[in-house]
């Protein structure tokens, strides 16, 4: 048996809060001196604290893990919602990953004040008409990765048969949202589907006689410079965007675990 002092330094939980638990009956010291008033916890109540705090970081309040205690619940159901919170974890950091690349990116950009790397070659090509497969999503750029995660879970080996192509977004401006974008990502396919799409759309792209297309190899899904400088491209000689018609962009994979991609911007442009 231990007193509350060494039972707080063997389990690195403050007095205070092992005193709060047994205030509210989460905890007990499995005996209390009735003389001195002093509290004592058994080894095996270290056990006990442990799925206390197991619970709390799976973020569960101390209501709930009182009510867990007592379904005395598996092992396997505590991996369960372990693997759950690790997955719910890990997106946190690869979106805040993705935030501080674009930091970074724009960092760059505004040290650089405007002068680009030589090889950021801007040409105009023209884009045929195009089948394209796709779901519609909103939200922001940080979000694609993931769009294109739960697409991917749902395609049917017919409709991988028929892709052709990279992974491909188009971006559109949603009316009143300053901070939100309204997507189409997708691909292109060989052949239009006759059976059913659910849960996807499926629609012909006109042909593009004219569009700026910028392509550069990048560890980022997206590039901050690269959109400038195909922006001052444009500016500079004499075009203008193409209204009402949404940008691309494409993603090509170049490693089985698309650590690093090649990526091609693509804008519609008119002669001014």
């Amino acid at each position: 048996m231990f007193k509350i002092s060494a039972f707080s330094r063997l389990s690195k939980v403050s007095l205070k809060t092992l005193r709060y638990y047994d205030q509210i009956g989460i905890l007990k010291p499995r005996k209390v001196d009735h003389d001195t008033g002093y509290r004592y916890y058994s080894a095996d109540q270290l056990l006990e604290l442990n799925r206390i705090l197991i619970y709390k970081e799976l973020g569960f309040t101390l209501p709930q893990i009182t009510q867990l205690l007592q379904e005395d619940i598996t092992l396997e159901n505590i991996q369960g919602m372990f693997k759950l919170k690790r997955s719910e974890i890990q997106q946190n950091i690869d979106s805040e990953q993705a935030k501080l690349v674009r930091i970074e990116e724009r960092m760059q950009l505004i040290e650089r004040e405007g002068q680009f790397e030589t090889g950021q070659d801007i040409r105009i090509k023209a884009e045929g008409t195009q089948t394209f497969l796709f779901q519609k999503a909103y939200g922001s750029e940080e979000d694609i990765p993931g769009l294109f995660h739960q697409l991917d879970l749902l395609l049917t080996t017919e409709i991988r048969q028929l892709i052709q192509g990279p992974q491909v977004v188009l971006w559109k401006n949603i009316d009143g949202k300053e901070d939100e974008f309204e997507f189409e990502v997708g691909y292109f396919l060989t052949c239009e589907l006759q059976s059913s799409l659910e849960p996807f759309q499926q629609r012909i792209l006109p042909p593009e006689p004219m569009m700026a297309t910028m392509a550069f190899h990048s560890n980022s899904k997206f590039d901050v410079a690269a959109c400038a400088h195909i922006a001052k491209w444009i500016e500079k000689n004499n075009y203008q965007i193409k209204e009402n018609e949404a940008g691309r962009e494409l993603y090509i994979s170049l490693s089985p675990e698309r650590d690093a991609q090649f990526i091609e911007i693509q804008i519609p442009i008119l002669n001014r």
